[in-house]
């Protein structure tokens, strides 16, 4: 249970009238000053930021409107959504752990300060680049249904026509833990005691919550009034924490002590299984203890396409990296037929985005008409992703009007995105998520740990592969990116978001393959995203301005949003230096000083806190 933070006192000086000018307010008296100096909450203003007026600065070398250097490092870098993960990631690291260990003790600490996107009681997915042997391997760790979810049981026993987004039938069994097992018994050097040890510590001791989760956690007050046990853990008497409070969470501290000491069995066979079935059932849902015990995470080939010679990395279905790979061959292929050359054309010309966009509907409609387990169903991949598929395609963009997609769905979810590498050469690629804003809305007590709800993405239609059935894994948003080049890696690349991902890794590799931009301006860029099913165009405000009206001329709807609507951003880019020796791979016998034989650069997303920081 968190502590009740104080409340910030209300200033008693009266406000005295302020004329806004376009970029600033000016006092009407000489020595007026703000209630809220130095960006305190006030009762009456609870995020004084959000009521200034002024114009942003920019930068005096590179691209200007980036918002700050790459960071540059040799021995190691994370790279996440919370600069307080990021500096977890950066001690395992610094103490001699690898970046698998790096991975895992940053995850942990978003499970704790970012249950608004992600927890213990989430899924994981995740790409490593092996430097020992020279090899990359993808992890799924999305969790299955309960033995007793089919068809019959949403329609018939709980009257439903879907399967629900809240609660505790919208969820299936959590992966995150066991993913994490595996990532250290495969390749890490430490284990959950070491790892999990500042994730506990910040559980038990407390942190700041800033705007963003603070936003976050107010957008959902009402779901988190409804579960009782989320009511007691995330909100003071039923009111949302204050701007910059101090939040505690101990009863998720005694979770994540639990797993330091007995290891994944807490989770899936000791007192966190109980726990968890004991409030699934009391609230009519069917998880039992099997459907816990019996679940492992998968060691997965990872998909590819090549794209202007770089070969991109995706995970796999059930997750929806596919969509990002046939949208790069559809962009790719389909840009000589019509005469474009994206680079060229560049991303202040409106036929730039438009062609972008066509080709997202394009491969958006065949993920929502294909995507599914595949242990359950073929889902046909390899065809999907042939560069003469892609070609097949092209005929059905119309550069002069939008299309309507001929297949559409989505669902819109939360996620946290990091990447880690280390000092002999290692990187992971890590996407970690309990779905929606504080997934089902279901805390599981005694362990404040907020329940995922995957299980929405299930459909009921007999027909579609991604029916819902017992030990079945849900269409999955959530993916993790990785680049090659002639078999030796590049970059580590991901984009938060829910359904805006696979669109976001195209733009991405656009920026840097096409634009040559660095893996902080890409960024910085703005970028689109589009609803598969309402076929609306949002574009972040400084996009709509420039190009807004002029796609608007072809017949699309387009809207102007702000950045929380396009997800957020890490990436790590890897240069060899080719004077160095190969490194030596065996932790044991590495000189823990010894830099790895090249230079890290690292980028983060300001939308969503990130931070990516080196040594």
């Amino acid at each position: 249970m968190q502590s009740k933070a104080n409340k910030s006192k209300t200033m008693n000086k009266a406000f005295l009238g302020l004329v806004l000018s376009p970029l600033f307010a000016l006092p009407l008296v000489a020595d007026a000053q703000s209630p809220n100096a130095f960006g305190i909450p006030s009762e009456k203003i609870s995020n004084p930021a959000a009521h200034v007026v002024a114009a942003a600065g920019s930068r005096g070398q590179g691209w200007l409107a980036q918002g700050r250097s790459e960071v540059i490092a040799r021995h190691g870098m994370v790279a996440t959504s919370d600069p307080i993960a990021a500096q977890a990631g950066l001690e395992i690291l610094r103490g001699g752990g690898n970046a698998i260990d790096a991975a895992v003790a940053a995850a942990a600490v978003l499970d704790v300060t970012s249950q608004n996107d992600t927890g213990i009681a989430g899924d994981l997915f995740a790409l490593v680049w092996s430097a020992e042997d020279k090899k990359l391997y993808a992890l799924n760790s999305a969790g299955w249904a309960p033995s007793g979810w089919t068809p019959e049981f949403f329609r018939e026993e709980l009257g439903l026509d879907r399967v629900p987004g809240n609660g505790v039938n919208a969820a299936t069994v959590p992966g995150a833990i066991s993913g994490y097992d595996a990532l250290l018994n495969r390749f890490g050097t430490l284990g959950f005691e070491e790892t999990f040890e500042r994730a506990a510590q910040l559980a038990e001791e407390g942190w700041g919550q800033a705007e963003r989760r603070h936003q976050d956690l107010g957008s959902v007050v009402n779901k988190l009034r409804n579960d009782v046990d989320s009511n007691e853990v995330f909100l003071n008497d039923g009111e949302v924490p204050p701007l910059y409070s101090i939040i505690r969470n101990p009863d998720l501290a005694d979770a994540l002590r639990l797993i330091q000491r007995e290891g994944r069995d807490a989770f899936y066979k000791g007192d966190i299984a109980d726990a968890l079935v004991a409030k699934v059932q009391a609230e009519g849902g069917v998880m039992n203890h099997a459907d816990l015990a019996e679940y492992e995470s998968e060691w997965i080939e990872p998909i590819t396409t090549n794209y202007h010679g770089y070969d991109i990395f995706q995970l796999p279905p059930p997750g929806q990296g596919f969509a990002a790979l046939e949208m790069l061959n559809i962009l790719e292929v389909c840009a000589p037929v019509h005469g474009l050359n994206l680079s060229s054309l560049g991303p202040s010309n409106p036929d730039y985005w438009h062609f972008m966009v066509e080709a997202k509907k394009l491969a958006y409609s065949d993920l929502q008409a294909y995507n599914g387990d595949p242990l359950f169903s073929d889902i046909p991949v390899e065809r999907l992703l042939s560069k003469s598929y892609a070609a097949g395609l092209c005929d059905r963009i119309d550069m002069d009007a939008a299309s309507e997609p001929s297949i559409k769905g989505g669902l819109n979810g939360g996620t946290i995105y990091l990447t880690t590498a280390d000092r002999w050469g290692n990187m992971v690629s890590l996407i970690h998520s309990i779905f929606s804003v504080y997934g089902s809305g279901v805390t599981i007590p005694p362990y404040g740990m907020m329940l995922h709800n995957r299980g929405v993405a299930f459909s009921l239609d007999e027909d579609h592969p991604n029916i819902v059935a017992p030990r079945k894994r849900p269409f999955h948003s959530i993916i993790a990116g990785f680049v090659m080049q002639d078999g030796e890696p590049l970059m580590t690349f991901g984009n938060m978001g829910g359904s805006v991902q696979p669109e976001t890794h195209a733009q991405h590799m656009v920026n840097v393959i096409d634009h040559g931009m660095n893996v902080q301006m890409t960024t910085d860029a703005a970028r689109f995203t589009h609803s598969q099913n309402s076929n609306v165009l949002s574009l972040e405000d400084n996009l709509y301005s420039l190009v807004g009206r002029s796609l608007e001329a072809k017949g699309h709807d387009v809207r102007s949003v702000n950045g929380g609507r396009v997800g957020g951003y890490q990436g790590i880019l890897f240069t060899k230096d080719p004077s160095l020796p190969e490194p030596v791979y065996s932790q044991q016998s590495i000189d823990t000083d010894a830099p790895v034989n090249g230079v890290y650069r690292g980028g983060s997303d300001h939308r969503k806190d990130g931070a990516a920081v080196g040594w």
